[in-house]
C-alpha cells in the first residue's frame, strides 16, 4: 500500500513515510496480542505504561503497545479499527509535527493516538476545535475509547464545561454523558477538548486572578490543533482581548457618525481595503473642518477629533450591516468571518465598536480598556509541543516552519483517490 503511494509524494515526505514504516509494523504485530486481554487487562495497560515512563522509559519506547491499546479499546467501543495510515498520522501528530490528511481520513480517530500517548505524562492534553460544538461532539464520541483505558477526558465551552461519564446520565439525549463540571475540574483531566478562542482567553483570565487558587487551567504540554491552517496561519495575529469598561461615551460619536457620510469616496477620501485604512484628502479635509468649525484639523489639541473621524470612516466604508455584524436586540453584535457565527459579547477595541453603534443610531455603549491581550500565534508557541491536523498544509509549509518549527507531513489516503480537484474559477457576479 505504502510503495504504490511514494510515486506521487515528495522524497522527503517519501522518507518521513517510509521511517514510520517499521514503527507501524510493530503495532500491528501486537494487535492479536492485545485482543486477547480482557476489559479490565486492557485498562490496566495505563498504570503499567505510567509506571515504565517514571521508570525511565520515554513515550516513543512505549508508542507501539499505546496505539496497540488505543486500536483496540475503539474496535471495543466504537467498532472502528484505525487503518495503517491512521497510524501513520498519530505518531506524526506525536513527534510533534503537521499530518495533512485529506478530507473523510477519520481525523479526528488518528487524535486519539497522539492523545492517550502523552496524556500518560499526567500533565495534560489540550486538543483545539474549530467550534464548541465539535468539541462536544469529539468529546462524547472519542470518550468512550479514553473511558475504556482508564483516561478521564473533559470538555471546555463558552460558558460551561464537562466530563465525559459514562455512567452520568443527561437530560439532553445529543450529549448523554457529559456532566457538567467546575472548569478548573475539565483542565485537570488527562486530555481536554476545547476552542482556541477558550483555551486562550483562560489563559488571560489565569493571569488576573488575585489568588492562584483561583487558575482553571494547569500548564502547556501538548495540544493537538485540528484545522491548525486557520487557526495558526489565518487567524494567527488576532488579538485576544479581555477588556474593561471606561468612563461614558460623548456625544462625539453621534457627531462624527452624522458627518461622515456626507463625505465623498475619492474625492473628499481615499481608501485602502487591503490595509484597511482610510486617507482624507484636501477637499475632505476642509469639508470637515468647516463642519466642525475648527481651523486645522491636525492641530496637536484636535488629536482626539482626528481619532473620532478615523473610527467613523472605518465605521462607514469597511463595516457593513449584515456582514461584519449584525444588529440583534439593539447590540452590534460581531459576525466571525471564519466561522459566520454570532460572537456575542466581543466587542471591537479603540473605539471602533462605539463608531459603529453610532453609525447604527443604536446606543453607544461604553468603550473598553484592555486588561489582557495574546494573540493565537503567541499563545500556541507557549506549548511544549505542537500539533496539527489538515486537509490543505503544505501550500503553507514555509510558514509553518518558519513561524512556529512545524514540519508538514502529507500522510498517504488508505484508499486511492477517485475524486478529481479542479482549479477554482473566480466570476465577477452570478
Amino acid at each position: 500500500m505504502f510503495k504504490k503511494l511514494f510515486s506521487v509524494l515528495g522524497d522527503s515526505n517519501e522518507k518521513e513515510i517510509e521511517r514510520l514504516r517499521p514503527v507501524v509494523r510493530k503495532i500491528n504485530e501486537l494487535e492479536s496480542a492485545f485482543q486477547g486481554l480482557s476489559n479490565e487487562a486492557l485498562r490496566a495497560k495505563t498504570s503499567d505504561f505510567k509506571n515504565r515512563l517514571s521508570g525511565g522509559e520515554s513515550l516513543d519506547d512505549i508508542l507501539p503497545e499505546a496505539f496497540a491499546a488505543v486500536r483496540e479499546a475503539s474496535k471495543r467501543t466504537l467498532g472502528q479499527r484505525h487503518f495503517d495510515v491512521q497510524l501513520v498520522g498519530g505518531i506524526v501528530l506525536h513527534h510533534g509535527k503537521i499530518a495533512e490528511m485529506k478530507t473523510g481520513e477519520g481525523k479526528t480517530l488518528v487524535a486519539t493516538l497522539p492523545t492517550y500517548l502523552n496524556s500518560l505524562t499526567g500533565k495534560g492534553v489540550h486538543v483545539v476545535t474549530v467550534n464548541d460544538y465539535l468539541s462536544k461532539r469529539d468529546t462524547q464520541w472519542m470518550g468512550p475509547i479514553y473511558h475504556t483505558l482508564g483516561a478521564r477526558v473533559g470538555c471546555i465551552q463558552h460558558e460551561s464545561a464537562f466530563l465525559f461519564d459514562p455512567e452520568y446520565t443527561s437530560g439532553d439525549p445529543a450529549w448523554p454523558h457529559l456532566k457538567p463540571v467546575p472548569r478548573k475540574e475539565a483542565y485537570a483531566a488527562d486530555i481536554t477538548y476545547g476552542t482556541n478562542n477558550e483555551f486562550g482567553f483562560d489563559y488571560l483570565r489565569d493571569n488576573m486572578v488575585v489568588d492562584l487558587s483561583q487558575k482553571v487551567q494547569r500548564g502547556f504540554n501538548y495540544a493537538i490543533v485540528d484545522e491548525v491552517d486557520n487557526i495558526l496561519i489565518d487567524e494567527a495575529r488576532t488579538p485576544l482581548i479581555i477588556s474593561g469598561q471606561a468612563e461614558e461615551p460623548p456625544q462625539t460619536y453621534y457627531t462624527f457618525a452624522r458627518l461622515v457620510p456626507r463625505l465623498v469616496r475619492e474625492t473628499d477620501y481615499t481608501t485602502d481595503e487591503k490595509l484597511r485604512t482610510v486617507l482624507l484628502t484636501e477637499s475632505g479635509i476642509s469639508k470637515v473642518e468647516r463642519d466642525l468649525r475648527i481651523s486645522n484639523l491636525y492641530d496637536p489639541a484636535n488629536n482626539q477629533l482626528v481619532h473620532y473621524l478615523e473610527n467613523a470612516l472605518k465605521a462607514h466604508v469597511f463595516f457593513l450591516k449584515d456582514r461584519e455584524y449584525v444588529i440583534r436586540d439593539g447590540e452590534v453584535v460581531i459576525v466571525d468571518e471564519f466561522t459566520g457565527r454570532m460572537m456575542f459579547g466581543r466587542r471591537y477595541s479603540d473605539g471602533l465598536h462605539q463608531a459603529i453603534e453610532a453609525k447604527e443610531g443604536v446606543k453607544v455603549q461604553r468603550e473598553s480598556v484592555t486588561l489582557a491581550t495574546i494573540t493565537f500565534q503567541n499563545y500556541f508557541r507557549m506549548y511544549r509541543k505542537l500539533a496539527g491536523m489538515t486537509g490543505t498544509a503544505v501550500t503553507e509549509a514555509e510558514e509553518f516552519h518558519k513561524i512556529y518549527k512545524l514540519d508538514v507531513v502529507v500522510v498517504p489516503t488508505n484508499k486511492d483517490m477517485i475524486r478529481k480537484d479542479s482549479q477554482d474559477q473566480v466570476y465577477r457576479n452570478e
